[in-house]
């Protein structure tokens, strides 16, 4: 399984850099020439509701979300228990069948919901934190602030992630999904630090910002109250890419024996169905269901982005 994170487009002249959607109205919400005193909010929901990828995308993640919630209780079996028929077939009573030792398919594909769902939030949320702190300060600052912070972010940027994660292994005899989340968060925010960082360098020149430098605002109140707010759209965006990307790091690791030594997850659901030699026996229901869960989570994020990139970004909307 190949780890593929998708970003922004870049804008022309940005080197690489993510581009920043542009804003529906003025930032400090003035009207004038090409400014319309529109309601963002109202519009953002009215074409969001047009916009039959966002419609998808969120339906598809609302699913699994609320069958990761409903599921343990609809078969509160335990999953590593060995109470049941041998490789059974998908059944009444074993709705997505039995592994070879008697384990509930179904119950393990709800609880590996779960599992999946909190690596996301706590990786991509600790992504988006690292990366939106750096990429703010490095670009607000600049000068030897931005060169340092520079550093880091190239450093961790070429960081071999699998080498990385078989040392730790070796020297963690129990690792647990939060330890897995901790660890793909913190390796995982490079590229949106260099983003945001190429935006807040763009915005750091506008009027309202000079306004707030002169009014005597500290640094963090400028960049939280002034440039923050009109990267919102963008900032959005980046959390369902970390998001996904962080889902599809630890599907990988658990596939391919590195991930949680504790629990269930739908990554290692499928290294244990290709360790026990599933597919040559025929077990299409132990390594089906977690795969497409992991394909449908991620690909609906992803058909969201694109959809919400079009959607913050005027010039992209159909009307």
């Amino acid at each position: 399984m190949s780890i593929t994170t998708q970003r922004p487009a870049p804008a022309p002249g940005d080197h690489g850099e993510a581009a920043l959607p542009a804003p529906a109205t003025a930032p400090d919400g003035a009207t004038g020439p090409g400014v319309a005193p529109m309601r963002p909010r109202r519009e953002v929901l009215y074409f969001a509701l047009r916009d039959k990828r966002i419609l998808f995308g969120a339906a598809v993640v609302l699913f699994f979300l609320i069958l990761s919630i409903v599921g343990p209780v609809l078969d509160p079996t335990d999953p590593t228990a060995f109470d049941g028929p041998t490789g059974a077939p998908p059944s009444a009573e074993f709705w997505f069948g039995t592994t070879t030792f008697g384990e509930d398919v179904f119950a393990q594909f709800v609880n590996g919901l779960q599992a999946t769902f909190l690596v996301g939030l706590l990786g991509g949320g600790l992504a988006a934190l690292v990366g939106i702190s750096i990429g703010f300060v490095a670009g607000y600052r600049g000068g030897i602030v931005d060169e340092f912070l520079s550093m880091i972010t190239n450093i961790v940027l070429v960081i071999p992630t699998l080498v990385v994660l078989v040392v730790i292994a070796a020297f963690l005899s129990a690792r647990g999904v939060v330890v897995e989340a901790a660890f793909v968060g913190l390796t995982s925010w490079p590229w949106a630090a260099r983003a945001i960082r190429s935006q807040t360098f763009s915005l750091r020149a506008r009027e309202f910002v000079d306004l707030a430098n002169m009014s005597g605002l500290p640094t963090w109140k400028v960049i939280f109250r002034e440039i923050a707010p009109n990267m919102g759209s963008y900032l959005f965006m980046t959390f369902i890419l970390l998001f996904g990307g962080a889902v599809l790091i630890a599907a990988t690791l658990d596939f391919i024996g590195l991930g949680p030594t504790e629990g269930i997850s739908l990554g290692l659901m499928m290294n244990n169905a290709v360790l026990w030699s599933a597919l040559q026996l025929g077990m299409w229901w132990w390594f089906i269901p977690p795969g497409l869960g992991i394909t449908a989570i991620v690909g609906a994020l992803y058909v969201m982005n694109v959809g919400l990139d079009e959607i913050f970004n005027p010039k992209l909307r159909e009307m």
